[in-house]
């Protein structure tokens, strides 16, 4: 445990700015993990009707075809992951990072309106019985995605403030 904290501490992570290296670091493995998913068929198959009515994504199938816009929905949020990394030491990178996270929270926000029957986090559908029933939201990534897309801004406003 001591080394990890001699090394932390070398680093310069730990010297100052705890919160602003923990957000960083949440993004960097957020970014990881969805690009990791993306190199799996079943992950291009959950993915179709997302990026088939996505109105900013929708001409990724007509290009790549399905498993190729996986593909590159994985290098894409793997190359931000890895910018926002390199930001650690480099603020310009870790911009561009940021711009990348931000570009691609938008495309996956701009989901949200295709599910005509979104109500928070919870859609109410009458079934044939009469009674309402509430069913998990399908695209609550989208709403993960409002929250990350502050996350980001918040994170390189203060990088831009103190360069």
């Amino acid at each position: 445990m001591n080394s990890l904290i001699y090394i932390l501490t070398k680093s310069g992570l730990l010297t100052k700015d705890l919160d602003y290296h923990l957000i960083r670091a949440s993004m960097v493995i957020i970014f990881l993990f969805f690009g990791y998913q993306k190199w799996f068929e079943y992950e291009a198959q959950v993915l179709i009707p997302y990026i088939s009515n996505g109105p900013l994504i929708s001409w990724m199938y007509p290009v790549f075809g399905i498993r190729g816009a996986s593909w590159f929905l994985g290098v894409s949020e793997w190359l931000i992951g890895a910018l926002l990394f390199l930001g650690f030491w480099n603020k310009k990178l870790g911009i561009l990072g940021a711009l990348g996270s931000c570009v691609t929270f938008i495309m996956t926000v701009t989901i949200i309106p295709i599910y005509a029957e979104w109500l928070g986090c919870v859609c109410w559908r009458v079934s044939s019985d009469g009674w309402q029933r509430s069913f998990p939201y399908e695209g609550r990534c989208s709403l993960c995605c409002i929250s990350l897309f502050a996350e980001a801004g918040c994170a390189e406003g203060v990088t831009l403030r103190r360069t």
